[in-house]
């Protein structure tokens, strides 16, 4: 409920969990960057060097899907290491 009130209020805001999806089968975890100011969130991505056309446009929660080596390595950059502990993420190779 935090991550959809911060993410509402224009907000970033990070959630990670657990996930599963069979194009993706040797990641677990995903972190989902949210923020309905679409420019704010855009930047993010840039910031980051990743693409913004694949933030998700859903409902009043848009997001970025971080996953693989990209969720480790921006969760670290953000210095974001309780994400890291408490779901076991580690460096995996691109």
């Amino acid at each position: 409920m935090a991550w959809k009130a911060a993410v509402e209020q224009g907000e970033l805001a990070y959630l990670t969990h657990y996930w599963h999806d069979e194009r993706f089968p040797n990641y677990k975890t995903v972190t989902k960057v949210g923020c309905s100011d679409l420019s704010k969130l855009t930047a993010w991505c840039k910031q980051f060097h990743l693409d913004p056309k694949y933030i998700h446009y859903r409902d009043r929660y848009p997001h970025f899907d971080l996953l693989g080596p990209y969720q480790y390595e921006v969760l670290k950059q953000l210095g974001l290491y309780d994400h890291i502990e408490r779901f076991h993420i580690h460096k995996q190779q691109r």
